[in-house]
């Protein structure tokens, strides 16, 4: 699902924009697989990308968050064999060689340091012109297992995936991160707010289809309210708490095809893939609802005071361009006025 040269020149293009900054949507630096765990072969993956994020970072800002394929959990720090050492190990050597932001005079996050890594800095806000951005992580916050296992490691142990028998209520952004999200929301004067995170939950498909569910959503599986007694302190929840303080549009990644969807004045848009040189839409029976296009390529967001404009640019091999398509072509366009009005 990933051609090299597709992904150089996706970037490139990408670049070409001249963007004021790419925001990468987690699964960007695979380690679960590993089977051999030291500081070496985690830090491989993170070599592996720079010369890429590169095409685009030597003119742009590059953000990151953290995907279920990165391993950089609480589920994990909290375990006593190789998990910890991963959890630990992924996010120095992310903190390491990417500048991700920690809370300061511009950035606001989480301020709170954890044991052998310092601030995580895994989520945090920054307004620029007319928007508000915010990074959520899905991870580093659950005690539960939020999406897949490890399950690499000299030992050969594995973790049992999490699918079957897994604790949803269990599975949280956390008390310090929902406040802090809320804070940052009813506290912000911008005309657009733009949310990111890996995935409704982090976990399981789809996008509005899971925004009703636990925290986001308050039910559970049978449709039965819990949000109450599942979240004592909590206002809303995670979805509500966007429809209240007007958030424009809601980024995820993890599916694997844009897709883009829409519940209570919300956007839900789920992010293509750069360098599927097979051209599929994967996952997309996961998504009851909205417009569902095939990989590759990037979205282009441009913020002006009368409009955000989201453009979806297609990127291919130059083998497989024909002149009904090439790299570059707008597959899909919207737009979204400051009082929510969709072109």
């Amino acid at each position: 699902m990933s051609d090299p040269k597709l992904y150089a020149r996706t970037l490139l293009h990408a670049a070409s924009s001249q963007p004021d900054f790419y925001i990468c949507m987690g699964d960007d630096f695979s380690v679960e697989k590993l089977r051999t765990v030291t500081a070496e072969t985690l830090t491989q993956p993170y070599l592996l990308q720079r010369p890429f994020l590169g095409l685009v970072a030597q003119s742009a800002p590059i953000f990151l968050l953290n995907g279920n394929h990165e391993q950089a959990s609480l589920f994990n720090f909290s375990q006593t064999d190789v998990r910890h050492q991963v959890a630990v190990g992924v996010q120095n050597v992310r903190n390491r060689f990417f500048p991700v932001p920690g809370p300061d005079a511009f950035y606001t996050g989480n301020t709170e340091p954890l044991k052998s890594i310092g601030l995580l800095k895994d989520y945090y806000a920054w307004s620029w012109g007319d928007a508000l951005f915010v990074v959520l992580d899905n991870y580093w916050h659950s005690p539960a297992l939020v999406d897949t296992a490890f399950q690499g490691g000299e030992d050969g142990k594995k973790g049992h995936d999490g699918h079957a028998d897994r604790d949803w209520w269990g599975i949280t952004m956390g008390d310090a991160q929902y406040h802090w999200f809320k804070r940052t929301l009813e506290q912000s004067k911008a005309r657009y707010k733009f949310v990111f995170a890996h995935h409704v939950l982090g976990t399981s498909r789809g996008g509005i289809e899971q925004s009703e569910m636990y925290e986001w959503g308050g039910k559970n599986k049978r449709g039965d309210s819990e949000f109450s007694q599942r979240r004592p302190g909590w206002e809303l929840p995670v979805h509500q708490l966007m429809v209240k303080h007007g958030v424009t549009i809601f980024f995820q990644g993890h599916d694997h095809l844009f897709a883009r969807q829409e519940r209570d004045g919300i956007i839900y848009q789920e992010v293509p893939m750069p360098a599927d040189q097979g051209y599929v839409a994967y996952n997309e029976e996961h998504y009851q609802s909205g417009v569902k296009l095939p990989n590759s390529g990037y979205l282009n967001v441009s913020v002006s005071p009368e409009q955000v404009k989201v453009d979806y640019i297609r990127c291919y091999l130059q083998k497989d361009e024909t002149n009904q398509r090439k790299t570059g072509e707008v597959a899909y366009s919207y737009t979204i006025g400051p009082k929510g009005d969709r072109v």
